[in-house]
Formats: structure tokens, C-alpha cells, sequence
């Protein structure tokens, strides 16, 4: 078996080979780590790697295989983490200068269940600075570049994550959504990417916090790659005040159902949004897909109003709550742009942090009514394909030119802010050869639908087999 057909391999397959002593985990991890040391150059996706402790547990994984041991679900895949979660002896930077040499002693859950899963973590994966962007650049490791086009952005602020998975640099990811970061990073390059309900996957200990907005989950090629490592990563955690009671939700055993009677809400544009033509067609022809596999679907009609500013002062808060304490000491070697985001949060009144909370809840007192009509709701993930890596924002969409920095990416912070399951899955690609991503909205806990939903629409419109132009190890 080639190097690329390992690198390539769904994490499903993987396990499977492994259990059958088809395929060793010593092959599994060399052949990552030689698709890394090509590829890595190029796209900047992993700032640390563990190839000596990878191979280690390869070895010691083969050698339980061997001995007919009880194998966890995960045993010997490799897994990479983003750099904003603990790992215990392994560098965690959050992109920053302030933490450049920081070496956590404890992991984060998260990680915690995958190791005891069998997982093999092989490296961290690059995030702009306490991932405060929806690109992923900083001034530690430089910018993640799109595996499709090199002078394209990643996206933010999982974009290691998932540029590392489209190259065949790892099935399995862990990235984190405060506003979009799992889901922007899978519509720039092609990756099916799941922010889970909030408190679906326990998170901390670590930085940063961001209470109330951000989630723990997947980044993988499949949707079945996606629903094994829910099945490791979910579940109640006391640690965490906000994980949701155990559902012993066995996700993979729920995949390969049809949308017979499945209600899909579609909006274009949540009433408020603009969108690339190119972004806007490939995703309205989505919609078809549905429709053959039995699903019924309808425009949604709705009448929102963008909750841009509410998600700023939320955000700017949290964040600032963070990263303040750092500034007089730090400020110089901090993202200027960040140490103004801060500034920003520092200044926010108790009364309008009040306001912003109460507009929160009036927002889902709107949303919450559509998921009694609807089981899903469909949307662009983003208003615009992957951008030019030497920008920070885009300042004209669909020909409307001074548009505001982050109006690209209108359609992910709302379901932060209502702590909904989204998950954004590639639907085509431009003529540039550009990923567009489709994003699915599951109503308030029912994470089991947004994957069962994907999945029917993987089967039928699949991606996982189209694979960027990089030289690689073929």
C-alpha cells in the first residue's frame, strides 16, 4: 500500500485494518509523517510535531495488536490537535508570543478520551493567535495556506486543522467554533467539519475560555470519520459546568438512513447576508440533493436581523477577559489588531454587555420557532470562497465593495450564539478550483440529525475522493 493510499485512508477503514493485522500502526504513522515532511513546507499547517513519541506509541499500539489485546476504537489512528488545547508535555502556544514556551502537565479532556481511545496524537496544527481571527496567521508560525491554492487562506481559527486533513496529513482533527472556526476552515478547504450543541463535548482545562460560545469537535474527510470521533470525544464531564447529561448516543449506527420526511429550511442569505454568485449557485444546487433523497424542502422566508454586534460585545468581552491582564507586559509582541479587540472588550459597559445578553436570548426566541417547522436548516457556510492569503479581510462581496471586515462569514456566529449543532459540508467547487461549503443547522441538541442528514448527502454527493493538486507522496 502507497503512501498516499494510507495518508488517504478514512479513520473507519484505518481501525478496521489495524484490528485485522492488515495494516500496522507503525505503517499508519510513518506514512503521515512522511506525507508531513513534504507537505507541511508548503502549507504550514502542523507548528509542532511529535514524529519521535508518534512512532513510540506506533510501536507500542502494534505490539498490543500482536498480543490480541482489547483495542479501543480509535487504536493507532493518528490524530492532531489544534494548538489551542492542552496537551500534557506537548508545546501549546494559542499562536501567541505570551506562551510561546508553554508546556501544559495536564490535557484537555478532549485529548484525554482520545488517548484512551487509542489515538495517537501526532501534532499540533496552527491557529491565529488565541484564535481571535477567522484566518489562521500568526506572528510565531506564519499563515496555514490552502491545500487547493497555495496563495489562498486556510480559514480560522481550525485552519491547521483542517488544511492538514484535506493533504492527507492526519484523518482525524480536533478544532474549536467560538464564531465559525471549525466550519469556516471546512468550507475554505473541503472538509466536513461539526460544531457539536453546546456541552455536547465537555472542554477545558485550558486558554482560552470563551464561555458560553465556543465548542469542541471534528474535523475530518467523512462524515463517518466525524461520527467515530463523536463517539469518543461526547459525553457528560463534570469538570465542565456546562456538559450536557449522557445520551450514550451511539452516532455511527445512526449514518446510512434516507431523508424520507426530514423538513429542510433553506435560507440564502438569513435576510441579511450577501453571497458570491459562485458560493450562492453551487449551494442553491444542493438543495436538489435533498430533494432526491426524499427530503422535503422549502424557503424558510426569514426576517433576521444580523447579530454581528451581539456576537462583538460577547466575544470582545470573553476575549478580553483573556488576554487584558498580558497587556501592559505584552502588548508590543501581541497582534496589533488583537491588542485593539481587547481594548474594545476592556471598554464595554456592564448595562451594554447586559443589552447584548438579553438581544442573545431575543435572537433565539426568533430561531427557536423555525426548528418546530423545520429539522434542519441550510445555508451557505460562508458568503465567499478562500480568499488571498496576504489579506486579513475581504472588503467587497458579491460586488458591493466597502463591506464591513467580517460580513464574509454571517451565516456561523448565529448558531454560537444559540449553541445549536452546525456542521459545514463541501457542495463544489468554483471554477478556480475552490471549495464552497453548505452548512446544515440541527435544532437544539440533535446532533445525531446534522450528521445523519450530512451523511445521506456524502453518499449521495460525495467529496472525499477529490484531492488538491499538491505534489505530494504519491
Amino acid at each position: 500500500m502507497s503512501t498516499s493510499e494510507i495518508a488517504y485512508m478514512p479513520a473507519l477503514e484505518m481501525t478496521a485494518a489495524i484490528r485485522e493485522k492488515k495494516l500496522s500502526p507503525v505503517e499508519v504513522v510513518d506514512a503521515i509523517l512522511t506525507r508531513i515532511d513534504e507537505l507541511n513546507p508548503k502549507i504550514n499547517a502542523y507548528c509542532t510535531l511529535l514524529p519521535e513519541d508518534a512512532r513510540k506509541q506506533a510501536k507500542e499500539a502494534e505490539a498490543l495488536v500482536m498480543k490480541g489485546e482489547t483495542l479501543g476504537p480509535l487504536h493507532g489512528v493518528p490524530v492532531s490537535v489544534k494548538d489551542l488545547i492542552f496537551t500534557k508535555g506537548i508545546r501549546t502556544t494559542f499562536g501567541s508570543r505570551i506562551y510561546e514556551d508553554f508546556v501544559p502537565d495536564v490535557d484537555n479532556i478532549v485529548v484525554e478520551r482520545l488517548k484512551t481511545a487509542g489515538a495517537i496524537v501526532i501534532g499540533k496544527t496552527n491557529t491565529p493567535e488565541f484564535g481571535f481571527m477567522g484566518v489562521t496567521d500568526n506572528d510565531l508560525f506564519g499563515p496555514t495556506r490552502n491545500p487547493w491554492n497555495l496563495e489562498r487562506h486556510a480559514g480560522g481559527s481550525s485552519g491547521g486543522a483542517a488544511a492538514a486533513v484535506v493533504a492527507g496529513m492526519g484523518p482525524l482533527a480536533v478544532g474549536t467554533d467560538g464564531g465559525g472556526s471549525i466550519r469556516i476552515p471546512s468550507s475554505f478547504c473541503g472538509a466536513f467539519g461539526l460544531k457539536p450543541s453546546y456541552g455536547r463535548v465537555p472542554r477545558g482545562p485550558g486558554l482560552p475560555d470563551w464561555q458560553t460560545l465556543s465548542h469542541t469537535g471534528p474535523i475530518t474527510r467523512t462524515v463517518a470519520d466525524a461520527a467515530l470521533m463523536m463517539n469518543v470525544i461526547a459525553g457528560r464531564d463534570d469538570r465542565d459546568i456546562n456538559s450536557l447529561p449522557e445520551t450514550n448516543m451511539e452516532y455511527l449506527s445512526l449514518l446510512g438512513r434516507d431523508l424520507r420526511g426530514v423538513r429542510v429550511g433553506w435560507s440564502p442569505d438569513l435576510s441579511y447576508a450577501l453571497v458570491d454568485p459562485e458560493v450562492l449557485a453551487l449551494t442553491t444546487t444542493a438543495l436538489g440533493v435533498f430533494e432526491s433523497l426524499g427530503a422535503e424542502v422549502e424557503d424558510a422566508n426569514l426576517e433576521l436581523e444580523n447579530q454581528g454586534r451581539t456576537f462583538s460585545i460577547i466575544w470582545g468581552v470573553t476575549i478580553a477577559s483573556e488576554v487584558a491582564d498580558k497587556l501592559e507586559e505584552w502588548r508590543d509582541k501581541i497582534n496589533p489588531r488583537l491588542v485593539e479587540m481587547v481594548e474594545r472588550g476592556m471598554n464595554v459597559k456592564a448595562v451594554d454587555y447586559a443589552y447584548a445578553a438579553q438581544a442573545r436570548k431575543q435572537f433565539w426566541s426568533k430561531i427557536q420557532p423555525l426548528f418546530e417547522r423545520y429539522d434542519i436548516l441550510l445555508t451557505p457556510t460562508l458568503s465567499l470562497p478562500a480568499f488571498d492569503v496576504a489579506a486579513y479581510q475581504v472588503t467587497e462581496i458579491a460586488g458591493v465593495k466597502g463591506t464591513p471586515a467580517l460580513d464574509w462569514m454571517p451565516f456561523t456566529k448565529p448558531f454560537n450564539l444559540t449553541g445549536q449543532p452546525a456542521a459545514s459540508v463541501p457542495c463544489g467547487w468554483t471554477e478556480e478550483g475552490l471549495p464552497v461549503g453548505l452548512q446544515i443547522v440541527g435544532r437544539r441538541f440533535a446532533d445525531d440529525t446534522v450528521l445523519r442528514v450530512a451523511a445521506a448527502f456524502e453518499q449521495a454527493a460525495p467529496w472525499a475522493e477529490r484531492r488538491p493538486p499538491l505534489s505530494g507522496v504519491e
